[in-house]
């Protein structure tokens, strides 16, 4: 279970117990990290997971993702959580977060070896904001590295952010910004991107999600179908948003993220 209080788990800057601490990046005055929960034996190439924290892409923490990491490290993963430039700290635009985003899973993939990861079985995880950066790892080609994952496993993620064929509800994630994303949305919008590289993928989304609209992850499966690419999406009814994040959902989350790594032969049942 997820702890009752989530205030320490989520603090910024993270600590963490038993985790390797490595810089993937460096961009003018700022180092940007990772931390990594598991053994690492070079000789056994193991699944790796690179988690991705939630929080608008103006806050959140590295932290959100302990829990699961750590379940992860126990079900003999490599497992990451990856801090990424926000508003609030470094006052970035959306698409700096996105090539820090791709910049760590290339970073894993290149020193795959030395961290005792297999280089094919690198998935991408992340809730909201998170699941937006995830999810432009295993789509989106160009800001930087085109590294792209073998899996995703996204948590309510932001992943259509402009209109798009069989969504034209309006709702947060499609009022945003060319000035707040650096970009055009159909830019870094996953959705607007989906194609035959992009990873088999879950969702996990609550129904009544009201900051990123249900909608427009069924529109984002719509476009995995039509690429031909594997996409499962789980709904919780009644769920609203970050419900994944404590308690029941939290479980329940957590064994659909679990049993679709299983389903792709990256840990046993």
């Amino acid at each position: 279970m997820a702890p009752v209080s989530l205030s320490a788990q989520f603090s910024y800057p993270p600590e963490f117990k038993e985790a390797r601490v490595e810089t993937y990046r460096k961009t003018g005055s700022t180092e940007l990290k990772l931390w990594i929960f598991g053994e690492s034996d070079p000789k056994t190439p193991k699944p790796a997971i690179v988690f991705f924290f939630g929080g608008g892409w103006n806050s959140g923490s590295p932290a959100q993702f302990e829990n699961q990491a750590r379940h992860f490290a126990k079900r003999g993963m490599i497992a990451i959580v990856a801090d990424y430039r926000v508003k609030s700290r470094h006052n970035v635009q959306v698409v700096e977060c996105v090539k820090d985003a791709k910049a760590a899973i290339a970073w894993v993939r290149e020193n795959a070896k030395r961290l005792g990861v297999d280089p094919d079985k690198i998935a991408a995880s992340g809730g909201s904001a998170g699941g937006h950066l995830a999810a432009s790892t295993g789509t989106i080609s160009g800001f930087g590295s085109d590294e792209r994952p073998n899996a995703m496993i996204l948590f309510n993620p932001a992943c259509t952010l402009a209109p798009i064929a069989g969504w034209k509800t309006p709702g947060a994630s499609a009022k945003l910004s060319t000035e707040r994303l650096g970009v055009e949305a159909t830019a870094i919008s996953p959705a607007h991107h989906v194609g035959p590289q992009t990873p088999p993928t879950l969702i996990l989304h609550g129904t009544k999600d009201t900051t990123v609209p249900y909608a427009s992850v069924v529109a984002f499966e719509a476009e995995m179908k039509k690429a031909g690419r594997p996409c499962k999406l789980v709904g919780y009814e009644g769920a609203e948003h970050g419900f994944f994040n404590r308690g029941e959902n939290y479980d329940k989350t957590l064994a659909e993220a679990d049993k679709f790594l299983v389903e792709l032969g990256w840990i046993k049942k």
